[in-house]
């Protein structure tokens, strides 16, 4: 999932700082930075800062069904009240357009939780709803990313759902 900061977004900021910590191989402490967040946005905060937190500590995790719990607490912010407003002031709106682009690539996240947990009907309904969801992303880098990532899930699970 690509980081989108919006200017002067002092939260996505401080994320974008624990995700180069992840991405640079110390998970420790971009778990615990993370840990920090979570605990002063809560499970009340801003739906992108939620959704987007939540994402990358589930990429932190060392059990898959952490990371799973993690992952459906993004989507769950996704999905929720604060995720469909599409209504409000600026901010809001393009807050709620950056929550649905992040929407593909959640399912996306899911389908590969639900795989490492062998739980592969779950992980099919998830690559499913990653592939309907995928029109809302723009045909750009981060787009073309998220398709790619979906495409090669699906010739991941490919054997796994012929060996069932």
């Amino acid at each position: 999932m690509e980081q989108r900061e919006m200017p002067g977004d002092a939260v996505m900021t401080r994320i974008g700082q624990a995700v180069m910590l992840l991405h640079a191989g110390d998970r420790e402490e971009a778990r615990n930075r993370f840990g920090i967040i979570w605990s002063e946005i809560g499970e009340r905060g801003d739906a992108l800062h939620r959704c987007t937190l939540a994402h990358y500590m589930a990429d932190t995790q060392d059990d898959p069904g952490d990371e799973l719990a993690w992952d459906l607490r993004a989507l769950t912010a996704a999905e929720g009240p604060a995720g469909e407003a599409a209504t409000g002031p600026d901010a809001e709106r393009r807050d709620a357009t950056a929550v649905r682009a992040l929407v593909p690539s959640l399912h996306l996240a899911l389908a590969g939780d639900y795989l490492k947990l062998q739980r592969f009907e779950a992980a099919r309904v998830h690559l499913d709803r990653a592939w309907d969801a995928v029109g809302v992303v723009e045909d750009d880098g981060y787009g073309g990313g998220v398709r790619s990532a979906i495409g090669r899930m699906e010739q991941r699970m490919r054997p796994t759902a012929s060996g069932e």
